[in-house]
């Protein structure tokens, strides 16, 4: 605008001919595929994937383009891996998933739901707190106004008449934030503490030795930050080497230093307690995650609910890992079309896999005939 003003005191000149902007190459992240594209799908087990598969249908099974396909899955009594086959490929159409510069290859890691020891009282050895939702974290939808931000939720906070940046981690753990009394837990470790807001669910033990489920509840509005990535630019460890565990060897050996490193990652994830009875965590679909069928994906591509055959690696092996799963679940880590976060399941098992994998994988979505997307000219 100054530029504008400035032009308008001076002398006219000879207008100036712009070029037009070069066209922007159109980029689709879906191609349609063939059955036969996707490896091993003649011998790999659908029976897990069925049970993962009616969760999806119990959040979707009234939504456009999902109804007809889960009235059909309900008209199914105990179907057989042929019968299972023959439903998925008359029923849907699969779609191969590439990334923006055409590749389909991409990053594919686990979770889980891990056991952390803790208190719901504070004492000298329950000192870390694990809190709810605090009353001043505001949730800004501005999708109404502006359809294109419809995958944008913004959190914040009030300051006077302005709407600021909801505090970062450094400020929740230094205790500079009005958060006293909105503490559900106490635990004793913070490294664990760290990874179940990675994971976002877990179990905590109390001291009377019963057990307690919480989930994710929110989340500070900060983005993610790797401090794996941190602790390899550090030269802790190569970046390849970078796993759950070595990460938790590395706090053991620097206790002194694992504050800091935290702070690293602004994020910071606000819980809620969950009723004991449910059999897993609740993903972002709203449904129980079903043990290494469930996997959590990036929304801006890969639609929540639909099913997604994933083609990769168990952990640190070159073994083939190829089976039917479910979009049932995010995270803030998730960022890209062909990125996926693999749901290990509760425990120190699970954990020992989530925590190592970090595998190269292929994914296509499958879409219900009839609701298939509209694909880039």
């Amino acid at each position: 605008m100054l530029l504008v003003f400035l032009a308008a005191c001076t002398s006219p000149k000879a207008p100036v001919v712009l070029s037009p902007p070069a066209a922007i190459p159109s980029y689709s992240p879906f191609a349609v595929s063939k059955w036969e594209m996707l490896p091993d799908w003649l011998t790999i087990d659908l029976q897990p994937t069925w049970a993962a598969f009616w969760q999806s249908c119990n959040a979707l099974k009234n939504k456009p383009g999902w109804q007809p396909i889960c009235v059909r899955a309900n008209e199914l009594a105990q179907p057989d891996n042929a019968s299972l086959r023959s439903f998925f490929e008359e029923g849907f159409t699969p779609y191969q998933v590439f990334n923006p510069d055409g590749s389909s290859q991409g990053l594919i890691t686990g979770y889980y739901e891990p056991k952390l020891v803790g208190s719901r009282d504070r004492t000298d050895r329950f000192r870390h707190p694990l809190y709810g939702v605090p009353e001043d974290l505001l949730t800004i939808d501005l999708s109404e106004a502006y359809p294109q931000l419809k995958d944008l939720r913004l959190r914040g906070r009030l300051q006077g008449n302005r709407i600021v940046p909801y505090y970062k981690r450094s400020e929740i753990d230094n205790g500079k934030t009005p958060l006293k009394g909105r503490e559900l837990f106490w635990v004793d470790n913070a490294i664990d503490l760290f990874f179940l807001q990675i994971q976002g669910s877990g179990r905590i033990e109390l001291p009377d030795g019963s057990m307690v489920k919480v989930g994710y509840a929110e989340q500070n509005g900060h983005p993610y930050n790797s401090i794996g990535k941190k602790l390899a630019d550090m030269g802790a460890f190569k970046l390849e080497e970078s796993s759950m565990q070595n990460i938790k060897l590395w706090a053991e050996k620097n206790p002194d230093k694992l504050a800091t490193l935290l702070e690293q990652n602004p994020s910071y994830v606000f819980f809620r307690e969950l009723p004991n009875e449910l059999p897993a965590p609740l993903g972002a679909l709203g449904v129980p995650l079903t043990n290494e069928y469930s996997l959590a994906v990036d929304t801006r591509t890969i639609p929540l609910g639909a099913p997604v055959f994933l083609s990769t690696t168990y952990p640190n092996t070159t073994e083939p890992l190829n089976r039917l799963m479910l979009a049932q679940d995010t995270g803030g880590a998730i960022k890209g079309a062909v990125r996926g976060d693999f749901f290990w399941g509760f425990g120190e098992q699970a954990g020992n896999q989530a925590g190592r994998m970090k595998q190269s994988g292929q994914m296509w979505v499958l879409f219900p005939k009839g609701a298939e997307p509209i694909l880039a000219p």
